[in-house]
């Protein structure tokens, strides 16, 4: 049987961020070192309210980016002064695992967040307290798999990371040990 494709920053993890991590916070078990657990991708798209075929533009975007089908999200409930309606679809979302997670983690720290306009680093502060973290992208049009030629809406989306940390500090460690981009905190004049 020929050997199974291990993503590249999945080799990293292995071998570069996971004892580095065990020994900052001195594990005793293996087990109990953070891990990346799973990456969602949401993206809204407000314009479904008056052309319902935007979801489905959407959806194939997402899909490139995304390398899997997402699936549509609807409205729980019905907002009047925003014209939508229960169950009417306003947006798309994805989960990403295992394989697919380190391939869309690999792609959007080198590639994608590098073609950001006026980038300056993501924030710091975007941790939940559990150890996941969460941002947001203006334009999809940082990925390579989207056309720029064939493009008629540009849409923001959120990427949440979802890890197994329990603390923040575990968190910023283990997206750090991935090269993150983290904004530089300024010091403090005294």
């Amino acid at each position: 049987m020929a050997d199974a494709y291990v993503p590249r920053l999945r080799q990293h993890y292995d071998k570069v961020v996971r004892p580095a991590l065990q020994e900052k916070f001195n594990y005793t078990n293996p087990m109990q070192v953070p891990k990346l657990e799973k990456i969602v991708l949401n993206m809204g798209v407000g314009e479904a309210v008056g052309d319902s075929k935007m979801v489905n533009v959407a959806l194939e975007e997402m899909t490139k980016i995304a390398g899997q089908k997402p699936v549509i999200t609807k409205a729980r409930k019905s907002i009047a002064n925003f014209k939508v309606r229960e169950e009417m679809p306003v947006g798309v979302k994805v989960t990403l695992r295992k394989a697919r997670m380190y391939e869309f983690l690999d792609r959007f720290i080198t590639i994608a967040l590098p073609r950001v306009r006026d980038f300056r680093g993501l924030s710091a502060t975007s941790f939940d307290g559990n150890g996941n973290y969460a941002t947001g992208i203006k334009e999809h049009l940082v990925f390579p798999e989207i056309d720029y030629d064939k493009i008629d809406q540009v849409w923001g989306f959120d990427v949440v990371v979802c890890t197994s940390a329990t603390t923040d500090k575990e968190a910023y460690a283990l997206l750090e040990g991935f090269n993150f981009p983290f904004r530089k905190r300024q010091r403090q004049a005294a």
